[in-house]
């Protein structure tokens, strides 16, 4: 089969095609109203353990809002509370059905006010409270407001509308039955309200399509998200956003033409042909002062090649996750879509692929050579990842960009360094690093920067190339050994990080993917344009 009639072929392996299923559609309201009247199907009060133990003899709460609302239910919340020990902790609740009130239920809910992420997490706790109770209208207050400072309200009220969102949702399209999700409206109470409120909800709700989105691509099967359909998912976004947004996708012909024989290489083995995709964003109204580019791994299934990925802990039945760092960077491209940030351009790249194996496969011990002219000596086909990211930072810095991010589920050795948790960052620039963590401050994410130790790159030199793919310390310093090589395809006038994703792409807890990134990289161009 040719390149383009297999790009115009459906997936036919397993018969397989996703349903279309619709993202949950929320309407967020910002009141500064009276709860305790609040009509409608679950009332939700965020409360901390401060909140309760009360020392007071006709309380079994410390706070007056809890008293004041347990005295309008006859004592029925604070015994409830007490009988299911309820103790105001992160991930507790308690719901319970009441009469002759406005609202159908009243539900407690345990959180902690620390950051953006503690307050993702009430939102994803409200949003399973709502889903069990098949509420179609629900309201969230905090007991204590003040727990919030006023400056950080505006950001509060946007985490806990992205953390609802992204509770409700759930990747249904390869299922038989879909569960319907029947939350429609919901009421923010005492965060504010005005204008600026009502924006920064709707922020929150056009990132959080960005997470969705992201999720459902990492999600989709191999047999299903091949590299041209990953392709297709990236040129619906410039068509869907056709203002501001454009797609340029390059097959194996125009990149061998850009001589981008190590991206090639590793694609050189699969049946599914390669797709270098380039969405470029340009605001309405022109005017560019900064140019961005962010690159992600677009592995949509990796073998391992001829290192096959042979041991339990290689997880090769999820190496469809591969192509996370691609995910997420078109999740923050549909979100951008919608935002529309004046004064910045912004190029999304992916060198999209597979790493399979076949007479006609990348070896371990070949010479592959990059667009920049350098070779690298593949001493394991399994570290892929960075081959093909080689070419695609090489394309990015062509864009005449001031800085570049690139993304990559590249190492296991990070899975091991920080968890399922924390990514890490490696850059050269300290003044970037400062404007990442600000924008990881504001999405809730978490990152963790990492050294780029110079003097591990001896280690990386080939004796009959320019350097080797992995080096004999592997896997010891593993992540910091891949970021260096990624260094070696960087203009140095460019501003660069390298985000290593390996351990936070995926919950194993949830069996599903978790859209990490897209939150983060949306806040940080959008600095980008406001600076």
């Amino acid at each position: 089969m040719g390149d383009a009639a297999a790009a115009a072929a459906p997936p036919a392996l397993g018969l397989t095609k996703p349903n279309a299923v619709e993202p949950p559609q929320v309407t967020f309201a910002a009141k500064d109203t009276e709860f305790s009247g609040w009509n409608g199907d679950i009332l939700a009060v965020a409360v901390t353990e401060k909140d309760l133990l009360s020392g007071a003899p006709d309380s079994k709460f410390e706070n007056a809002v809890l008293q004041r609302l347990d005295g309008q239910l006859g004592g029925l919340l604070s015994a409830t509370a007490t009988e299911e020990d309820f103790a105001g902790k992160p991930g507790q609740s308690v719901v319970l059905r009441v009469q002759g009130q406005a609202f159908k239920r009243v539900a407690l809910i345990g959180f902690v006010a620390h950051n953006a992420g503690c307050l993702l997490g009430l939102g994803e706790s409200f949003a399973s409270i709502a889903k069990a109770a098949q509420a179609a209208s629900a309201a969230i207050v905090i007991a204590y407001p003040s727990v919030i400072k006023e400056e950080l309200k505006l950001n509060a009220a946007a985490a806990i509308a992205s953390g609802t969102v992204l509770g409700l949702h759930e990747d249904s399209r390869y299922k038989s039955e879909c569960k319907k999700v029947h939350l429609k409206q919901v009421d923010l109470i005492g965060l504010g309200n005005g204008p600026e409120v009502d924006q920064k909800l709707k922020h929150a709700n056009h990132v959080s399509t960005g997470v969705m989105f992201g999720r459902d691509l990492v999600n989709s099967p191999a047999n299903v998200l091949t590299p041209a359909g990953l392709a297709k998912e990236a040129s619906k976004i410039a068509s869907t956003y056709s203002d501001v947004l454009t797609a340029t996708i390059l097959d194996a012909d125009k990149c061998r033409e850009l001589k981008m024989g190590a991206y090639l290489g590793v694609a050189a083995a699969s049946a599914n042909p390669p797709r270098f995709i380039h969405l470029c964003y340009r605001p309405t109204g022109g005017n560019v002062k900064r140019k961005l580019a962010i690159v992600g791994k677009g592995l949509t299934f990796d073998s391992g090649g001829y290192n096959i990925k042979a041991s339990p802990v290689a997880t090769i039945e999820l190496m469809k996750w591969d192509m996370g760092g691609s995910a997420a960077v078109f999740g923050a491209a549909k979100a951008l879509g919608q935002i529309k940030p004046p004064g910045v351009e912004v190029h999304f790249i992916a060198a999209a692929c597979e790493n399979m194996i076949s007479g006609t496969g990348m070896r371990p011990g070949d010479i592959v050579t990059a667009s920049n002219g350098k070779t690298i000596e593949v001493d394991n086909t399994d570290a892929e990842g960075r081959l093909t990211l080689a070419d695609a930072l090489v394309y990015a810095c062509n864009q005449g960009v001031d800085k570049i991010i690139d993304l990559a589920t590249l190492t296991g050795a990070m899975r091991v360094a920080l968890g399922p948790s924390i990514s890490g960052i490696f850059t050269p620039n300290d003044e970037l690093a400062e404007e990442f963590v600000a924008a990881s401050v504001v999405s809730g994410e978490k990152f963790w920067r990492l050294p780029l130790e110079e003097s591990y790159w001896e280690d990386m030199k080939s004796g009959i190339a320019d350097m080797l793919n992995t080096g004999p310390m592997q896997p010891k310093g593993g992540a910091i050994t891949a970021a260096l090589f990624l260094k070696q395809f960087v203009d140095e006038k460019v501003q660069w990080m390298h985000i290593d994703i390996a351990g936070t792409v995926w919950s194993h807890k949830k069996r599903s993917a978790t859209g990490f990134g897209v939150a983060t990289l949306v806040e940080w161009v959008l600095k980008n344009s406001s600076s």
